[in-house]
């Protein structure tokens, strides 16, 4: 732990920088940052890491490079605009240990934009709350690693490590742009993730496997109806074959030891559906898209060629489909899971800052949900997710607790100054 001198001046040095770092944050929400439209805000993040002080690296994720890596998952829109940005600070002579602070920027869609009570990008404060799309997933996160690096600043000492202030694209579709840090070179000894955890450190994540999946039927006039194949219905049972298999998944015989209190740890979701081409005629085709999680120490592999018998079996049941089996393709995640084993001393120092900024236990808990750690935990190295408290993320009304911010900036601040070591400015 930083003495008690230097921790309480750090603290103070957050109190001071925190209305800048809330309206650094509003800036950042209001950047519209879905798929394909991150650019907006990368530009953001390196122009404000460049006024910081950090020398900045800025670059196009290459798919030809990251394609045949660990973890790396298909690319199925156009990079033409995706861009990954690090801000590193590098001391002379460095000590201690290296550091990446990592978030991403982009953001799910808002979905129908009259269902929102107010504009999703448009930060709205209201008592200790700031609404907007991915105020809390997870840009609430990236607002928090670089004044917590501020911080330091302010309380006149520096990371006597490198630190690389890393914001990434992609987290919510393949991991491709933390992937590419890697291939740029970034190798530290150890990463904080401020996703919003509620204050807690995350234990073990579940993998994500993305399946699209593509009926054909038979279409007829629809006063013959009978006479043809209904490609819509026909997914059905596939469906219900599908959640068979997840309710299998999630029983006590099948649990990981990571999720063994987790009453339903694994989720499958038929999460998008296309199909139909007339409204008096029996659709002729229909695509539906799949995301299910996966338990750590399990291969995508395994997971893909059992999602792939249990549809053989639905379809071999049914009266078209059985001479017409669904066709099966993968457009995103391919990704395994991934439980905190590595990096004691990081966890320590972690759980020491939280306590002595709130005052209370550092809970641990497993993740239904994915993150960018797993790239760490593959490259040897820690990746401890710890973030503020939101709510409603990837839903409506997407909301951050401001006070939440403060104390988790307050915790990475600490815990860079022990991880790292510091040396005065």
């Amino acid at each position: 732990m930083p003495d008690s001198a230097l921790a309480a001046r750090i603290d103070a040095a957050v109190d001071a920088n925190f209305d800048a770092e809330i309206a650094f944050l509003q800036e950042l929400v209001r950047c519209p940052s879905l798929r394909g439209q991150e650019a907006s805000a990368q530009d953001l993040m390196a122009r404000s890491l460049a006024a910081h002080g950090y020398d900045v690296d800025r670059w196009k994720i290459d798919p030809a490079v990251i394609k045949d890596l660990p973890g790396a998952s298909p690319v199925a829109v156009s990079y033409d605009n995706a861009w990954t940005v690090v801000g590193a600070w590098r001391p002379d002579r460095p000590t201690g240990k290296s550091l990446a602070l990592n978030g991403h920027v982009d953001v799910v869609p808002t979905g129908p934009l009259d269902m929102w009570a107010r504009p999703p990008f448009e930060p709205i404060i209201e008592g200790d709350w700031m609404y907007g799309r991915g105020s809390g997933d997870m840009k609430c996160g990236v607002a928090a690693n670089l004044f917590a690096m501020a911080a330091s600043k302010t309380a006149a000492v520096m990371p006597a490590a490198d630190v690389y202030l890393q914001t990434v694209i992609e987290e919510e579709c393949t991991g491709n742009g933390a992937l590419s840090c890697f291939a740029r070179g970034y190798h530290p000894d150890a990463a904080l993730i401020p996703e919003p955890s509620g204050e807690t450190l995350m234990s073990a994540q579940v993998g994500v496997v993305w399946m699209q999946v593509t009926v054909r039927g038979r279409p007829v006039q629809a006063s013959v109806a009978g006479t043809g194949a209904n490609a819509i219905e026909a997914c059905v049972p596939l469906w219900n074959a599908l959640h068979a298999l997840e309710a299998e998944w999630n029983q006590i015989a099948h649990k990981h030891p990571a999720f063994s209190d987790e009453v339903h740890p694994i989720n499958l979701v038929i999460s998008r559906m296309e199909g139909g081409e007339w409204t008096s005629s029996v659709p002729s085709e229909a695509r539906f898209d799949v995301r299910v999680g996966l338990y750590p120490d399990t291969s995508v592999e395994k997971i893909q060629r059992r999602l792939e018998a249990c549809l053989a079996e639905a379809a071999r049941d049914h009266p078209f489909l059985s001479n017409n089996p669904p066709e099966v393709a993968y457009h995103g995640f391919l990704s395994e899971g991934y439980v905190l084993r590595e990096g004691p001393d990081a966890q320590a120092m972690l759980t020491a800052a939280h306590e002595a900024v709130t005052d209370t236990p550092l809970a641990r808990r497993p993740f239904t949900g994915l993150t960018d750690a797993r790239f760490f935990g593959m490259d040897g190295v820690p990746g401890l997710v710890y973030g503020p408290r939101a709510e409603n993320i990837h839903g409506l009304d997407e909301r951050v607790s401001i006070p939440s911010i403060r104390r988790v900036t307050k915790t990475i601040a600490r815990f860079i100054a022990d991880w790292c070591g510091t040396r005065p400015v």
